[in-house]
């Protein structure tokens, strides 16, 4: 194909962040000066919650910051260098929770959201207007404007919402299903259909499959645009070597009954031929052995380095998912 590519990745949590900056730097390795008109990410806004009457956006939030070169990367959230003296105050007047940090910086981004909701202001107005302070080399979209948070729902019917299940309780108390309350009547945010079905390829973030990528997918609009677009769709296994690199895809995974491996997957999100999302697939070089059963189930499979440990690394793996779909 002849000049700029339009992409669009779909993208949650630390690992989608880390591959929307590989995609990033390898457009610009290709010389692509204006890369935000060329990549559009459609981020998760299923782990969204309310917390001391501020909005909190976390996956948004990450790839905002990683984007823009100011995350903290080794906790994998929040700002770098930030303070927590308002976290610290909020919790001697017994409000938010104590096991749920938020850093003075990072709380600035949530009452500035916060105070555009509030005055009318949809989630995708907010992130259109979050994205001119940066900047970020791409356009960001949330799934949908409707609120449709993650709640687990452990196996004595207990419900939480998936930050306290998460950061709370370290994925420790098993879950029986992840529910999206809601979610069946929402409508995928202005620009997400249009950006998949004008796309020059569709790519599927190394993130969570269940919690990051599944309600993107869930969400009415979403998956009909995928099958409808004539781009290629390519993901990124977010399993190396049969472990999750980092979070808890596993507990999510055997939650709904998926193995944690790559070819499991790329099951679970299934060929586009026979009704599913996939195309290709890039699996990890510690997982070529199972190429062939990716191919059995009707998705090409391309063995690839997926660590993500810098800069080179990101970039090489985003050229690779470029480059599987012809790009």
């Amino acid at each position: 194909m002849t000049g700029t590519p339009r992409i669009v990745v779909l993208a949650g949590g630390v690992g989608g962040s880390r591959f929307v900056l590989g995609v990033r730097g390898a457009l610009r390795a290709r010389g692509v000066d204006d890369t935000a008109a060329a990549l559009t990410v459609v981020v998760n806004t299923g782990d969204d919650i309310w917390l001391s009457g501020v909005r909190l956006q976390p996956d948004v939030d990450s790839i905002t910051y990683a984007l823009a070169g100011v995350n903290d990367a080794e906790r994998g959230w929040g700002r770098r260098g930030d303070s927590e003296r308002v976290n610290h105050e909020l919790q001697e007047w017994g409000a938010g929770w104590p096991w749920f940090t938020l850093g003075d910086l990072d709380l600035g981004t949530h009452l500035a959201r916060t105070g555009w909701l509030r005055e009318g202001l949809t989630p995708t107005d907010v992130l259109a207007r979050m994205s001119h302070r940066w900047d970020l080399g791409a356009r960001l979209l949330p799934m949908t404007d409707t609120e449709v948070d993650t709640v687990v729902v452990l196996d004595d019917g207990t419900r939480l919402h998936f930050q306290e299940w998460w950061t709370r309780h370290r994925a420790t108390l098993a879950p029986a299903r992840f529910e999206n309350p809601g979610i069946e009547a929402a409508v995928a945010a202005p620009g997400v259909a249009e950006a998949i079905g004008a796309a020059d390829v569709v790519l599927v973030a190394p993130s969570n499959p269940v919690v990051s990528i599944g309600p993107i997918l869930a969400v009415p609009g979403v998956r009909e645009a995928l099958h409808a677009t004539a781009a290629p769709v390519v993901g990124v296994s977010p399993i190396i070597g049969g472990k999750v690199v980092r979070g808890m895809a596993d507990v999510c995974l055997s939650a709904i009954g998926v193995e944690t491996s790559a070819t499991a997957v790329a099951g679970l999100y299934g060929a586009r031929e026979t009704g599913g999302l996939l195309d290709a697939w890039l699996l990890a070089e510690e997982d070529e052995a199972a190429a062939r059963e990716v191919a059995g189930l009707g998705i090409r499979p391309l063995v690839r380095p997926l660590w993500m440990t810098d800069a080179a690394r990101r970039s090489a793996l985003g050229e690779a998912a470029l480059t599987a779909a012809g790009v």
